[in-house]
């Protein structure tokens, strides 16, 4: 594949007449096609009583239709060694399904009957809320998901983005069959969905297989909810959970830029350089040289409301306190360091030779279209991306350090006797 996945030629987009989007890339080298079911409708759209009902209600998707019970489904899919499965993020939900060129008609039809018309069975519900709740509790045994629970919510705090995606024990013990029901009516549907189909098969025959399992989906009388998001109006604050542990956790986390925002780029190459492998700047200094790190890192999540730039480290506890400074040190001096132009390209360098790498198999190049499309990017933001990366100059980085780096969010895990004292001095 080019750099670019518009210069392909095969690239064919089409919007049905019930509002459907599908964009079809042929690609004959394997054979195989690979497929995502894009839906507009991610954990942003919950209120807080109902924490977890998007990922709930996907994982349901798969356990049965009014035809169909969930081993049904399941020696389908396995019977032709295919795979289908689903998922849920912040912005949207998705169905993602890979087979072989003469099986996909079949495994297609398949996932649109399941986005259409799941039954939700009672049974399978128990059985989902089961799972959920000894996976909830076994992430409330790990450290870092515990304090990162603590400083998203500290960051966001009456945002959906607050909420964690999985729900909590008391948010997925209360939800009932009607929850999934109302939820699916009202925002599974046809304009709310993108179609992206990448392998051997030709956009004419995918087309006509999309337009078969999905094309008569009726357009629903009332128009699309429009997602309205509160502003995000907390205040920078340092909070701790005290745990005897072996190491604490330190993270600090700042407010930034949506994926639209011209700050985005320079953000995206800012966290390479920071945190990204052995060679970014916080593995050198704060784990190399110092000695101060079991592990740390940087991560900046794509999107379309308001995202955190998190930077974390795992440390000995008696050096919580050192292991702040020096995170935050690495972070905020970009306000007044300009990075060299070597060190600058070298980030470029790894970003996108890691973005070109994350777009070689039909499925992520299927995953990253329909990411695009469902965010309102467009698959055109594929060059633009690496446009903007490649224009970013030093200036760019220092000014866009200037504007999101102060004034962190702290919030820290271990041992009571180093945390606590830590967290009070930033009082």
């Amino acid at each position: 594949m080019t750099a670019s996945l518009l210069q392909a030629p095969r690239l064919h987009r089409t919007v049905l007449a019930n509002g459907l989007t599908v964009l079809v890339l042929e690609n004959p080298v394997a054979d195989i096609v690979s497929a995502r079911l894009f839906i507009r409708a991610g954990s942003t759209l919950e209120v807080a009583h109902q924490a977890g009902l998007v990922s709930f209600l996907m994982g349901l998707l798969t356990k049965g239709t009014e035809r169909l019970s969930s081993m049904a489904i399941a020696e389908t899919v396995e019977s032709v060694g295919a795979s289908l499965g689903t998922d849920a993020a912040a912005d949207y939900s998705v169905i993602s399904l890979k087979t072989v060129s003469a099986d996909f008609a079949e495994i297609f039809a398949l996932a649109a009957t399941l986005l259409r018309q799941p039954s939700f069975p009672l049974d399978e519900i128990e059985l989902e809320r089961k799972l959920t709740l000894q996976q909830i509790r076994s992430m409330q045994e790990q450290p870092f998901t515990l304090a990162f629970n603590q400083l998203r919510q500290a960051m966001y705090g009456e945002h959906p983005y607050a909420l964690p995606g999985i729900g909590t024990e008391a948010t997925v013990s209360a939800i009932v069959q009607s929850d999934l029901i109302d939820f699916h009516h009202q925002h599974m549907r046809p304009d709310n969905v993108v179609v992206t189909i990448v392998g051997r098969i030709t956009p004419e025959a995918a087309l006509a297989q999309v337009e078969q399992a999905l094309g008569d989906w009726p357009v629903l009388p009332q128009p699309a909810p429009v997602l309205a998001l509160p502003a995000v109006t907390t205040a920078p604050t340092c909070s701790a959970i005290a745990q005897e542990t072996n190491q604490a956790i330190v993270m600090v986390g700042y407010p930034a830029a949506s994926v639209t925002h011209p700050a985005y780029a320079a953000l995206k190459l800012i966290n390479t350089y920071l945190g990204n492998g052995l060679s970014s700047r916080l593995f050198v200094e704060l784990r190399e040289k110092r000695g101060l790190a079991y592990d740390v890192s940087a991560f900046y999540p794509t999107r379309l409301g308001p995202s955190q730039f998190v930077a974390y480290i795992g440390t000995a506890p008696e050096n919580a306190a050192t292991a702040l400074e020096g995170l935050r040190f690495e972070v905020e001096r970009l306000q007044t360091t300009v990075l060299s132009d070597e060190e600058l390209q070298s980030a470029k360098n790894k970003l996108l030779g890691q973005y070109a790498l994350g777009k070689q198999t039909n499925a992520q190049i299927a995953q990253l279209l329909g990411w695009y499309e469902i965010l309102g990017l467009g698959v055109e933001y594929d060059q633009q991306f690496q446009d903007m990366v490649a224009a970013v100059t030093v200036l760019d980085a220092e000014a866009v350090a200037q504007e999101f780096f102060h004034s962190p969010y702290i919030s820290l895990l271990g041992p009571e006797d180093f945390v606590a004292p830590v967290a009070a001095a930033q009082d």
